[in-house]
């Protein structure tokens, strides 16, 4: 006995979805218009095959560090219609810090990658990429509306031509052929557009050869008493080239100043006189930025103080020889962890808070195994001090025995220079900090 299923809907939107024309017969479906498809294969058919249009799962630029702002794409590791597993990894990050690979949170097909390998600069929440379940068509997802788009750095850098070279506009003080030119001041060059005068005309005698305001007013002196004419060329109209000029023959100001080389041609061995541009990682742009903002809202403060390293130096050896392997720079750090003895106390007491041990309060930069003798560093926010340490090297130093006899000694010392945040350690804590680290470091017997 056929059967008849009626359905509450469009049959346009239904005829469209299923593909059939409408025709009668026995076991169909009637929908509210009379039309019907047949119940076998169309039904079978509906009942096997989900929705398409399901919403997809967004992958979205994650935050993988404290610090992190932007992130690139290194490599996807999966492609476009490959299966994916909760865990499987997507994809390798740049973050400021390192190279980081991002893992799938669900189960499913990676449908669509929206941001390509390569791209740098993408900013946190930017979408990157689609997952879809298994079983729905992956191939026709489309991008939602609700997620705008990365920022215009996110695409790899595409080599732009090189607009045409325009005529620059003549200047009122022109370059004349034969004539040296000469550097000028702000201040002359005004006097002589001012007065229609050459810089030609006088001399100068700032320094390196700049033509001074002084040089520039005594031309007008000259002018005033009839010695000198105005000196201003005609203005020619500028004749079109009849071929595109190369970089090097466009025309050049009127006082030229000291020119950056220009850039080497990619692909090709480098020119004399020329330079390569290597762009800068995520690591070397946070870097800068960090130390930027630190030395300009940062009132820096520096003290050196020298230290005997003598007796460290004899300790090092005496454990050297029951094989027990430290560095100078172990002892080092050992005497301004001692030095620190607030902190220090509450760490063997157990009683160190989460916030005085997460950010770092004090850093040590130690390059005297390059050979470098003294320096200052910069403060890293949001620490306070950063401890600068050179190489130690030999000094004769006249020094006096118990009865007072004087002799010359040769003593290992090294150039310590604290750089301190003013606003948080005053000039007599720094101090105190230097004398109280230059005591523990020539006394090694109170770091062992």
């Amino acid at each position: 006995m056929a059967a008849t299923w009626r359905l509450g809907c469009d049959p346009r939107v239904l005829r469209c979805v299923l593909g059939f024309s409408g025709r009668r017969g026995t076991g169909v479906l009637t929908g509210a218009a009379g039309w019907s498809v047949g119940r076998g294969a169309g039904w079978r058919w509906l009942h096997s095959t989900q929705w398409l249009q399901a919403d997809p799962i967004k992958i979205l630029m994650p935050s993988l560090s404290p610090t992190m702002e932007e992130g690139n794409i290194v490599k996807w590791l999966k492609k476009e219609g490959e299966a994916v597993s909760a865990g499987d990894a997507l994809c390798e990050i740049e973050t400021d810090k390192a190279v980081v690979t991002l893992d799938a949170s669900d189960d499913g097909i990676l449908a669509k990658i929206v941001i390509e390998e390569g791209s740098k600069n993408i900013r946190l929440g930017s979408l990157i990429g689609l997952l879809v379940e298994e079983g729905q068509d992956w191939k026709h997802v489309e991008i939602p509306k609700d997620i705008g788009p990365p920022s215009p750095a996110s695409k790899p850098s595409v080599p732009q031509p090189s607009p045409e070279p325009q005529i620059p506009t003549p200047v009122k003080v022109g370059y004349t052929p034969g004539k040296p030119q000469l550097r000028l001041s702000p201040a002359a060059r005004n006097i002589l557009e001012k007065h229609t005068l050459d810089a030609s005309q006088g001399t100068a005698t700032g320094p390196r050869g700049i033509f001074t305001k002084e040089d520039a007013l005594k031309l007008v002196q000259l002018k005033q008493m009839g010695k000198i004419t105005e000196s201003r060329p005609a203005p020619t109209p500028p004749t079109p080239p009849t071929a595109p000029l190369p970089t090097q023959a466009m025309a050049r100001p009127s006082h030229p100043r000291p020119m950056i080389p220009p850039v080497s041609t990619p692909g090709q061995p480098n020119v004399v006189g020329t330079f390569t541009e290597i762009p800068a990682s995520n690591i070397r742009r946070v870097i800068a930025k960090r130390l930027t903002e630190s030395k300009s809202t940062i009132p820096h403060a520096y003290m050196t103080v020298d230290c005997d390293l003598g007796a460290v130096l004899k300790v090092r050896q005496n454990l050297v020889r029951d094989d027990i392997k430290v560095s100078v720079n172990d002892f080092i750090i050992k005497a301004a962890a001692v030095t620190l003895k607030a902190l220090s106390k509450k760490a063997r007491d157990g009683k160190l808070l989460p916030e005085e041990y997460q950010g770092g309060s004090f850093s040590i930069s130690n390059l005297g195994m390059f050979g470098i003798d003294e320096f200052t560093s910069v403060i890293n926010p949001p620490q306070a001090c950063i401890l600068s340490v050179g190489r130690f090297q030999p000094v004769l130093r006249l020094t006096r025995d118990e009865e007072g006899n004087a002799s010359l000694q040769q003593h290992q010392l090294i150039k310590v220079t604290m750089s301190s945040d003013s606003r948080a350690v005053d000039d007599e804590l720094a101090t105190r900090f230097l004398e109280s680290f230059k005591a523990n470091l020539e006394n090694p017997v109170r770091l062992i």
